[in-house]
Order: structure tokens, then C-alpha cells, then sequence
């Protein structure tokens, strides 16, 4: 009763904050006084009319004096990119009762490909789904500049929808091949709305921390600034801070930075979080609210002479500062076995990703895909599903979309529609010459395409007709509609096995599973408290927390005979990892020592060398050359590779990481109870730093699976090896209908097994059969 009351006093007791401290208000509604100047910021681009079109409440007058305005960055990444004849790209910016209130300007800068025709195409701008504005695709030759004003009616409290979308033309070719070169490009950097005055720049309640918004690079960043941050005994209290801010700001690119002084400050895209007791941070920060001796205090105050907002979490003692820690995180908190319907991904792309489960249709309607009539050559459109994090059907059935189109006869031989999962092509339906309205078309996708969590799903449709062949000279873009596609469709995905896997790089990516169902506290293991170890861990774990939903309660060790049955993470450099951590990992234990060296890097290019000189040399016109191109038609045909003709997986070989790779990642069992161990390491504490920053990206979080991921910046990408064995962990009540469709995916990947289950099948039928007749058959 003791600790709620304090609870209770310390959420009472946090507020917003100007010169002067006041109590914490949730609600929002106090007014904020003594503002401070917002910081200098650089002139925006001027403004470049269009040459046509509607361009919605635009600004004619010259641009809002920065002294007196605020902008906020809105593109989620670090350059938005719409190709092809259409296209579009939707996402939330979420902005405070302050910036709402405020109306403003929308300014970007775009550039577009030369052999777009102006004439004929369009890029359109709406905010909560209005027009706001739009004009000519004109700027292949230089960057062009628009601004469009934002009335302040237009926009509300809490998430707003911002959606790009752009008709492209060609001047000259009329092929399908000639759409890939259609593109319009806006940097991050150069796209923002412009609030009147500095109030908008104001933080004031928890729920602000959403606003923090995106640099010019379309990245979030956080400062935890402790002065005790080396004490191993506030690394939980920390890390639990993490995942309550990354919950909150819900960002696609998130980072956090563990440091023991200020950070420059008032930079976009960035939250500075002062945490510790009132003794520690006095020295760093005089002005803290006169509280802070005697209670827990959560408050948003503002710097001198920036006027930037800084979080402040600080009481008397550390215990009062974990209750401030806690109202952050309780409000994201929310039971491990709740399920989720929806994964969020509104802050970087709208509608968000429904959850899938077995036999369950959606139509095209509820997945943000409207009725569409197109007259170009390759339409294109997309929609996400996400599948739970026991998805088990990686190497049997199908999804279904049932397709309602329409196209006329002039669309001829050789069109098709191809449906792309996550980038990589499922199938491919040709379309007849007939013409027509066609109902519930179906396209079967294999699963092999679908992944734990958020999955992007592409339809695009390929037109071929006469009149595109002949391409006269002169003539202008038909107008009139060849294809269209109905809302109606639907997506179906039938019964599919559900049990967890491990390692399962993939279900920690997607679903930050097994961490999330874990009712135990995540072991955590750090090298050393020192920042870049830290900022890696906080990162780390701040984007399991997005990827599950809900921050999970982290227990410190210094030992990995401390993890039990708990699942843990381990998070250094390579040198300081245990060598039992390794061993269990399947790492190679002379890597700690050549990992990242010169001479290992000199070496390792030697080898390949070497190796590519054996290769030429092997493959010139031998019998392995030929096996090798019969083994590679034989998995393209009918993805059949060695690997499923074996009877018993192989041995795991040792991993040694190439030097390219400037981050690892494994997982794999607790050696003494059924647990996972997560590893997570670098060369050095400063690549470890960097790289967890660099993957936590949606983008490229989203390409880890299998046992080992690796991250290689020269490539920018992440590449996996999967795992040879691995257990499986029942995810829910036993049935017999859920185990056979287990059994049916395990026989589709060892289909050797397959077979000689089969064969002994057929043998004991005839044996059976035999001895029947043997006993009942008619004796001649």
C-alpha cells in the first residue's frame, strides 16, 4: 500500500514544465508560459510555383520568418521514392494540440526522371485525406520546391495521415519496360510542415514524446543521459526506460545513445532524457523542479538557451526514479499472453498490417486497396498482412487472392498479373484476350514467401496492347480506362500449422518472440556499463520492444550460468563475450581474437581470390560444372536442393564471421533448460554501437532469420544462415488437426523422409495385403 501511494504522489507530482516547475498534467490542457526563442533554423527552399493544376491553399507570400515558426520533418525515411505509372505511399505524423491549433505550411523539394511528360502527369499531396494540393511533374531538369498551406481546421491532435501520390507518363516509349524509368524522388531532408509561432515546438505531456518526429535523415534518436549510467545496477531501470520511449515515439528508424553528459542539444528528430536523482543530475541541469528532493517527478522542461524540451525523471533516490521510469512505461505496458489484431506500422506506412490468422478472408477493402480504374501499362498496388510469430508453413500451402477486375479487349496476349511477397515474385496469372468483368479471379501464393510479423504484399498488373506496340509519334495518353480493380477482392489464407521454432531469427525480428511470451524477466548481459555498449543494448531491446508490442522486464547478470531458464541477451564486443556464449552460438572461438583485424581482412582477400580462381579453373567445361548446373535447374524447377535430400540434418560447422560484417546476431538454445540465448556482437564496442543503430531500421530489421544474421555495410545488407537443427515449443493448447498440418510442413522440407515413409507405407500394404489373401484368398 506503501509503494502505490508513492506511485500515486509521483504521478501527481510530474508535470510540464517552463520556467517555473508545475504539477504533471496528463490531459495536456494547462497553458505553457516563458517560451524561450526557438532555435535558428536554415531558410527553407524557396517556393516554385506550378505550371498547372490545382495546388490547394497555396502560399503566395513570402516564407514564414524562422524566428517565429517551427518545422517538423515528415518523411519516415531517408528518401521517399514513387515509381512507375502509379503510385502512391501513405504514413502518421503525430503532432501535439499545440502544432495542431497552429496551422502551417507543407514544404518539399522533388526531382523527377527527364523522360517524364509534364503534360500528363500529376503529383498530388492530402493530409486526412484531403487534397491540399498538387500540380505537373516538372523537375527533371533541377529540383523543384512547393509549398502548400495547411489550414488549421485541417488538422487534429494525434495522428495525421500524409499520403504522396503521382501519375507518370512517358514523353516517348510506350513499352511496359520504359515504366521502370518513371520515378519522383523527395528527400527527407527538404520535406516538412512550417508551424506559426514557437509554441509548436513545445513538449508538455508523455503523449508528446510521439512527436519527436524524424531528422533530416528520417531517424529518431534518443539521449538517455545518466550520470550513474556505469553503475551495473541501473542498467535495468535504463533499459526498461528505452523500451517505453521507443513504444511511445514508434518510429521506423530508432536509435538511443546511453551517456553520462549533455548531448548538443535542440537538433529535429531527437529527445534528450535526464535520468537520475536530483544530487546526480544537479550539476548537469541546475534548474530541476524544486520537487525533485522529495518525490518522483516525470516532467518536461525546457534548456537555456536552446529552448529545446528535455525529459526529466529524477526523485530523491533511484527507487523514485524507477516509479518515474514506470509511468512511462506502464502506459505502453500490457499483459504477455494478450494477442494482438493489429501490427502498428502507421508511423511508416498506412493502413496498418492486420494479424492473419489460419482460414480467416479479408477484402481488399479492409487492407486499404480502393476501387481503381487505370489507363497505362503496368498498374501496380500494394497492401501488408502480418502472420503470428509461430507461423510454420514454410514449405507447404497456399494463400489465395480472389481478385474482382476488369479489363476491355484492347488488352491482348502476353498481360498478366504478378503478385510479389516481400520483394520476391509468388506468381504470375496470364490474362486472356477476351476481355471482361472477371469475379474472384484466383492466384495462389506459395507461403514460403511470408515471414513472422508485417508482410508486404505487391499486385501489378502488366498491359500489352496494339496500340502501345505501334506507339505512333504525336499521338497523346489515352484517358480512357483498360483495367480496374474492385475492392471486393479478397485475400484468403487458409489453415496453417502454428508452433514456435528455435532459433528463429525471423519470430524475434517480427514478433520479438520468445522474448515477448516470456513471464520471466530477459537476462541481460552487458560487457562492460560502459556508453557504446549500453546505447547497442538500449537500441537493441528498444526494437524487440516495438516489434512485441509491449517493454519487458530486464534482470541484469554477470555470468551465463545466472540466465537458468530465463531468456537472455547477451550484448559486447567480441573479445568480452564468454567463450561458452560462442560455443553455444556456433561461433568459430578464434574469431574473438581475428575478427576485424588487418591482417585477417589481407588474408581473407587473398582466400577469396584464391578461391575464385579454383572456381573458374573447376568450372571450365568439366563433369562438376554440369552436375552443378543440373543441381541449380533442379532447385529453381522444383525447389528441391541437397539439403532436403538428406536423412538426418548436418553437423553444424563453427561460424567465423568474414570481416565485411560489422554485426552478428545468433541465437540459439540454453544449454541447461528451454530457453533461448540471443547474442548480439561486434568487432569493437564502437562498430557494435554503430551497426545496432544502422539495423534498427524497419528495412533492414526485417531481413534477419534463421540461426545467424549478419550485417555487411558494403552490401547494406543482412544476410542469414539458417539453422540445421532446432526444437520445437508448443504456442498453444495440443490438437490433433494443428499437429498434422505440423507434421505435413516438416515432411515438405525432409521430403527423403517423405519418401521412405512412403515407400515403407507401400511395402507394409503389400505385405498386409499378401498375408490376407493368403488366409481368405481362393486356393487353386
Amino acid at each position: 500500500m506503501k509503494r502505490l501511494s508513492t506511485f500515486l504522489v509521483a504521478l501527481l507530482a510530474c508535470g510540464p514544465l517552463g520556467a517555473q516547475p508545475a504539477p504533471f498534467d496528463m490531459t495536456g490542457e494547462r497553458p505553457i508560459e516563458d517560451q524561450a526563442p526557438a532555435p535558428e533554423q536554415p531558410e527553407p527552399a524557396p517556393y516554385s510555383a506550378p505550371a498547372g493544376g490545382h495546388s490547394g491553399d497555396k502560399s503566395g507570400t513570402k516564407p514564414v520568418s524562422d524566428q517565429a515558426s517551427f518545422r517538423r520533418h515528415i518523411i519516415p525515411f531517408s528518401s521517399l521514392s514513387l515509381t512507375g505509372e502509379v503510385d502512391e505511399r501513405a504514413w502518421s505524423v503525430y503532432l501535439t494540440p499545440a502544432q495542431a491549433a497552429a496551422g502551417g505550411d507543407l514544404i518539399f523539394e522533388y526531382q523527377n526522371a527527364v523522360v517524364i511528360a509534364p503534360e500528363n502527369s500529376v503529383l498530388s499531396v492530402f493530409v486526412n485525406g484531403k487534397l491540399v494540393g498538387e500540380g505537373p511533374v516538372q523537375a527533371g531538369e533541377k529540383p523543384e520546391s512547393r509549398r502548400y498551406k495547411l489550414p488549421s481546421n485541417l488538422l487534429r491532435t494525434g495522428s495525421n495521415e500524409i499520403r504522396f501520390r503521382v501519375q507518370q507518363r512517358h514523353r516517348t516509349d510506350c513499352t511496359v519496360e520504359s515504366t521502370y524509368e518513371l520515378w519522383t524522388e523527395i528527400a527527407s531532408g527538404t520535406a516538412y510542415i512550417q508551424f506559426e509561432g514557437r509554441d509548436a515546438a513545445r513538449l508538455t505531456t508523455l503523449q508528446d514524446i510521439q512527436a519527436v518526429g524524424v531528422d533530416a535523415r528520417g531517424r529518431t534518436r534518443f539521449n538517455i543521459v545518466a550520470p550513474a549510467f556505469d553503475q551495473p545496477s541501473r542498467t535495468a531501470a535504463l533499459m526498461r526506460l528505452a523500451q517505453g520511449l521507443a513504444l511511445l515515439g514508434h518510429m521506423p528508424a530508432q536509435s538511443f545513445e546511453v551517456r553520462g553528459d549533455l548531448p548538443e542539444l535542440g537538433r529535429a528528430g531527437e529527445l534528450t532524457v535526464l535520468a537520475g536523482t536530483a544530487a546526480e543530475l544537479q550539476p548537469l541541469f541546475p534548474s530541476l523542479p524544486r520537487e525533485a528532493s522529495t518525490t518522483a517527478v516525470t516532467a518536461f522542461v525546457e534548456s537555456r538557451p536552446e529552448g529545446a524540451p528535455l525529459l526529466v525523471l529524477t526523485g530523491p533516490d533511484w527507487s523514485a526514479v524507477n516509479l518515474a521510469i514506470e509511468s512511462i512505461t506502464t502506459v505502453m505496458d500490457k499483459p504477455a499472453s494478450v494477442a494482438r489484431d493489429v501490427i502498428e506500422t502507421g508511423r511508416w506506412r498506412l493502413p496498418q498490417a492486420p494479424q492473419v490468422i489460419s482460414g480467416k478472408r479479408l477484402p481488399f477493402s479492409a487492407l486499404g486497396v480502393v476501387t481503381t480504374e487505370f489507363s497505362g501499362r503496368r498498374f501496380r498496388t500494394a497492401f501488408a498482412i502480418a502472420v503470428p510469430p509461430d507461423f510454420y508453413a514454410n514449405a507447404y500451402g497456399e494463400a489465395t487472392l480472389l481478385l474482382d477486375v476488369g479489363y476491355t479487349e484492347a488488352v491482348g496476349p502476353g498481360s498478366r498479373i504478378d503478385i510479389y511477397v516481400n520483394g520476391n515474385i509468388a506468381s504470375t496469372v496470364p490474362l486472356d484476350s477476351s476481355g471482361g468483368l472477371v469475379r474472384h479471379l484466383p492466384i495462389n501464393v506459395t507461403l514460403r514467401h511470408f515471414h513472422p510479423g508485417a508482410n508486404l504484399i505487391e499486385l501489378e498488373a502488366v498491359l500489352l496492347t496494339d496500340a502501345d506496340r505501334k506507339c505512333a509519334p504525336g499521338t497523346t495518353a489515352s484517358t480512357e480506362p483498360r483495367f480496374a480493380l474492385f475492392d471486393t477482392s479478397e485475400f484468403a489464407m487458409p489453415n496453417f500449422a502454428r508452433i514456435g521454432r528455435l532459433p528463429d531469427l525471423a519470430a524475434a525480428a517480427g514478433s520479438a518472440y520468445p522474448f515477448r511470451s516470456s513471464t520471466k524477466p530477459i537476462a541481460l548481459y552487458v560487457d562492460r556499463a560502459e556508453t557504446l555498449s549500453l546505447s547497442a543494448a538500449a537500441t537493441f531491446l528498444a526494437r524487440l520492444a516495438v516489434a512485441g508490442g509491449r517493454p519487458m522486464a530486464i534482470e541484469t547478470i554477470t555470468s551465463p550460468v545466472a540466465s537458468a531458464d530465463k531468456e537472455t541477451l547477451f550484448v559486447g564486443a567480441m573479445p568480452q563475450i564468454p567463450k561458452s556464449v560462442l560455443t553455444e552460438a556456433g561461433i568459430d572461438l578464434n574469431s574473438q581474437i581475428s575478427w576485424g583485424s588487418s591482417a585477417s581482412s589481407e588474408v581473407l582477400a587473398d582466400s577469396r581470390a584464391a578461391f575464385d580462381a579454383w572456381q573458374t579453373r573447376l568450372n571450365g567445361g568439366t563433369w562438376r560444372s554440369q552436375l552443378r548446373g543440373f543441381e541449380d535447374w533442379v532447385k529453381n524447377t522444383f525447389d528441391i536442393s541437397s539439403n532436403s535430400l538428406r536423412l538426418l540434418p548436418p553437423d553444424e560447422v563453427p561460424f567465423a564471421p568474414p570481416d565485411t560484417a560489422t554485426l552478428l546476431i545468433a541465437q540459439s538454445s540454453n544449454p541447461g533448460a528451454g530457453a533461448t540465448w540471443t547474442l548480439v556482437t561486434a568487432p569493437t564496442p564502437q562498430h557494435l554501437r554503430d551497426a545496432v543503430s544502422t539495423i534498427s531500421d524497419v528495412s533492414r530489421w526485417s531481413q534477419m532469420s534463421g540461426h545467424i544474421s549478419l550485417y555487411e555495410p558494403v552490401n547494406d545488407r543482412i544476410n542469414s544462415i539458417p539453422a540445421q537443427h532446432f526444437e520445437f515449443v508448443e504456442t498453444r493448447p495440443p490438437s490433433l488437426a494443428n499437429y498434422r498440418l505440423v507434421l505435413a510442413n516438416w515432411l515438405s522440407s525432409n521430403i527423403l523422409v517423405y519418401a521412405v515413409l512412403l515407400v515403407c507405407l507401400v511395402v507394409l500394404l503389400g505385405l498386409a495385403t499378401a498375408s490376407l489373401l493368403a488366409r481368405l484368398g481362393r486356393r487353386q
